[in-house]
């Protein structure tokens, strides 16, 4: 197997490996997400409420916490290829599970078991980046990388809600198990080995945790995810309640949105480098922004549009920002600093979809909107100009 890093050290940047990653980032979308844009379905056939059906994201996302945590330590020397496969493979069998759920216990630990795959990948995902391509390109292959995020996020949800209306949800959960397939052997066809580096256990989460500057980042990015996804885990009541769209408009509306992020991508491929302190805070300034623009002017499907479409590109920009802060700035421990930053965004979207959900089933969809709105300006208020969240200045 062909290695990833020239005889001088430097890496030699592995694109075929980095595509591979991006188709299996849009299958993780895609296989988590799926449940927002057909909670209503998955409710109605599970005999659960809407706001219990959320839940189906917030469980994977505590298993993603945990195994994010406990994944470098329990890969300990394990080559980081082998353990990407068997995430992928975890994937597959998850896949499986949810769409032949009989009931919702079944469905739970289906998704719980996704929850491995996706704290599993998320965390070693940017420290498998750093030795495919050179330092310089880093940002780029990340960009690449999350372009399988805009892929996800621009047809996983309008095709899964359509698809779903046609064929029942079960149908969609079972079209996305062949591209799992084919992406497993991806995978082994195209990753070099990745041999375990230093190991990066729980002492080197903690000391990254005694450097203020990450401490302030962590918090700030969770806020910032918990933000986004108390909205997007509860999109579709809103867009059905209060825009009052079918289920037409509603696929064409997911789609604008994921169609959005192509743009997003593409401008962090192209203006993401160097110091990215400016950019920290407009994830939640813009993400905020835009659900505060269809609280107030939801109920017109044109202004629900563009609202949306803002949201969308900025969605796959969010992730690129943050990773690249993290790739900067815990240079020195990056699988410790991956575990940490999926840990951080998979609970605040478990915690997202949780009080979501609550807020929802208790009050109203626009009570859960406002607590999506409030976060974001918490996140901005703790960000400022992000220097103080920097190595440089804020150890």
């Amino acid at each position: 197997m062909v290695s990833a890093v020239e005889d001088t050290g430097e890496p030699r940047a592995a694109w075929g490996a980095v595509l591979s990653m991006a188709l299996c980032v849009a299958m993780l979308i895609a296989s988590e997400f799926m449940p927002v844009s057909l909670l209503t379905p998955m409710a109605e056939g599970l005999g659960a409420s809407e706001g219990e059906t959320g839940q189906a994201i917030s469980i994977s996302g505590l298993f993603a916490v945990l195994a994010s945590l406990l994944v470098t330590t329990a890969a300990g020397t394990l080559n980081r290829k082998a353990v990407l496969v068997a995430m992928t493979a975890f994937m597959l069998f998850s896949l499986v599970l949810v769409a032949a759920a009989p009931n919702f216990a079944v469905l739970m630990i289906g998704r719980a078991l996704l929850g491995i795959c996706i704290g599993g990948f998320w965390a070693l995902a940017t420290a498998v980046i750093m030795r495919l391509v050179p330092e310089s390109e880093v940002p780029k292959a990340l960009a690449l990388m999350y372009g399988g995020q805009a892929i996800a996020a621009a047809f996983a949800a309008p095709v899964g809600s359509y698809l779903g209306g046609i064929f029942g949800w079960r149908a969609v959960f079972w079209a996305l198990t062949p591209i799992v397939a084919v992406n497993l052997i991806w995978h082994v066809v195209a990753l070099p080995s990745l041999p375990a580096g230093p190991r990066q256990d729980v002492r080197a989460m903690l000391g990254l945790l005694k450097r203020r500057y990450f401490r302030r980042g962590l918090i700030a990015c969770m806020l910032s995810w918990g933000s986004a996804f108390t909205m997007f885990t509860y999109l579709r009541p809103f867009l059905e309640q209060v825009t009052g769209v079918d289920v037409a408009t509603l696929s064409f509306l997911l789609l604008l949105l994921g169609c959005a992020g192509f743009l997003g991508t593409w401008a962090a491929g192209r203006f993401i480098k160097g110091n990215v302190a400016p950019l920290l805070k407009l994830p939640a300034l813009v993400m905020g922004g835009a659900t505060a623009g269809l609280l107030l002017l939801g109920h017109s499907v044109l202004a629900a549009g563009l609202f949306m479409a803002v949201w969308g590109a900025m969605n796959t920009m969010f992730s690129v920002i943050w990773m690249t802060w993290m790739s900067q700035n815990a240079d020195d421990a990056p699988e410790a600093g991956g575990s940490l930053m999926v840990a951080a965004i998979q609970a605040s979207i478990l915690l997202g979809a949780v009080v979501g959900g609550l807020l929802l089933d208790g009050i109203s969809i626009r009570a859960t909107f406002l607590g999506s709105v409030v976060l974001a300006v918490l996140a901005v208020a703790l960000i400022r100009d992000g220097r103080h969240m920097l190595k440089s200045k804020g150890a």
